[in-house]
């Protein structure tokens, strides 16, 4: 079983349990999918026999990156002017939005799905959960299928979130009829994928989450129907909560969101909802209260222009907190690093207005890791540690970019940011990346195939 051990590592950013610590010129020694050891001179005569040596001379050695809110198949809708949010009113955006992701065909949700987890490696990122609630009836079922087939390709830990849209628009949904399924369909499909995927194990690569879009555009069965799936077969809950609807939610059922979720049981310690900008204190005591976590995505903050998600109030009520790219839709990048240093910044930019200081820059990058972690319902990743799943990535700060920033690691992702990808990226013990190359794989093949695919869409 091959190991790796990165030898003389200028920092690792270990966590036992009791929080992150820096330590410094230190090995750290991994076999098969675990950390072995993280200590000075590891003898190199007592090593496993297929120890890979890496020098890791000047590297900041850090857990890998948890996303826990994601839209994969929103990729090939990015950078484009005639889809600008800024000079689209919601309604337009939408209307002009969703007919194009219903012409996505499964290979688009394969290509979409390797173009962002591809990026996401790139930039750190270990563990990947994406909210694949786009379901085109020409597409079939099989699309969360081909996203795991990309996630094994790549070396991705993948949490598939099945979501799914049941309201029809003539009923007040945003939803065209053509990306429609029935509550039935739609829970049928994600038993099926429980059964074929998911593996509640140490060091789990694949793993079903059961997520329905949100309560705006989904009938109350389908979420009351989730609920009794995902507990009986013991897997997470997910949906979009906070993120403008609660007046609608309040016209149609007589209460907000918050309430409406809880009231159908939709909450607790295996639940998270993304977003929750809208949000007010007593409805974060109350998620606070029942265990619910939130996914934070920041940088659709800009694009959208909505508030600031009030972050610092989450952390002193308690909220488990994890951070998401978000969908291209609201998000042109899949750089989940740097998320990190928009969060912090935004915080900073809305401290005077809060009523709670600003969580230290060490939180934000804690949301990032342990804090996906506990989200996912995970316990063998986020943090470093022996006998913690070898994921991390390897910053070698041997750069001009540095300079100044050495002395604090726990703090440089969040206030100084990278502004490249990373040297080294591990996930399950074995390295995906490093020196700008994907390992066994050729960039250039899958940057053609996922053109090709991009092509055939109809804008």
């Amino acid at each position: 079983m091959t190991g790796y051990l990165l030898k003389n590592c200028a920092a690792v950013i270990v966590d036992e349990g009791n929080g992150p610590s820096v330590r410094r010129n230190v090995d750290l020694l991994t076999k098969g999918p675990a950390i072995q050891a993280i200590g000075e001179n590891l003898s190199l005569n007592l090593l496993p026999e297929g120890t890979v040596v890496q020098d890791a001379s000047g590297w900041f050695v850090y857990p890998g990156l948890v996303n826990t809110h994601h839209h994969f198949f929103q990729c090939f809708v990015r950078n484009r002017a005639d889809l600008d949010w800024t000079k689209l009113s919601v309604i337009e955006w939408l209307d002009r939005i969703y007919p194009i992701f219903s012409r996505l065909t499964e290979d688009c949700f394969y290509h979409t799905s390797v173009t962002a987890m591809a990026e996401m490696i790139k930039h750190g990122c270990t563990t990947a959960f994406d909210h694949q609630y786009c379901f085109p009836r020409h597409a079939g079922k099989r699309l969360i299928d081909r996203q795991f087939e990309a996630a094994e390709v790549l070396g991705m830990r993948f949490h598939a979130g099945r979501g799914g849209n049941t309201l029809p628009k003539s009923e007040g949904s945003t939803i065209p009829d053509a990306m429609l399924e029935t509550t039935d369909e739609f829970i049928a499909d994600c038993a099926r994928l429980i059964d074929s995927y998911h593996d509640a194990g140490s060091f789990s690569m694949r793993q079903v989450v059961v997520a329905p879009c949100q309560p705006v555009n989904c009938y109350r069965e389908t979420f009351v129907e989730s609920v009794s799936l995902a507990r009986d077969r013991g897997v997470q809950l997910h949906t979009h909560v906070g993120e403008g609807e609660s007046p609608v939610i309040k016209a149609r059922h007589g209460m907000r969101t918050v309430d409406y979720c809880a009231e159908l049981g939709f909450a607790g310690p295996d639940t998270f909802y993304a977003h929750c900008w809208e949000l007010t204190h007593d409805e974060l005591r109350k998620m606070a209260a029942s265990g619910t976590g939130v996914s934070h995505c920041p940088e659709p903050v800009y694009l959208v222009g909505a508030e600031v998600t009030d972050i610092p109030a989450m952390q002193a009520f308690g909220l488990r907190i994890g951070l998401g790219c978000d969908g291209a839709a609201s998000n042109d990048n899949s750089n989940l690093m740097h998320c990190i240093h928009s969060a912090y910044m935004l915080q900073c930019l809305t401290a005077s207005t809060r009523v709670h200081p600003v969580p230290a820059p060490l939180d934000f990058l804690k949301y990032a890791t342990n804090g996906g972690a506990s989200l996912l319902g995970r316990t063998d990743i986020g943090r470093l540690a022996p006998g913690m799943a070898a994921d991390l990535f390897a910053i070698d700060t041997r750069r001009m970019d540095y300079v100044g920033t050495r002395h604090d690691p726990l703090s440089l992702i969040a206030k100084v940011g990278i502004g490249m990808p990373t040297d080294m990226t591990m996930i399950n013990g074995r390295i995906v990346w490093q020196g700008g190359e994907f390992t066994g794989l050729d960039e250039a093949a899958l940057f053609a195939a996922a053109e090709a695919a991009l092509a055939t869409v109809e804008f």
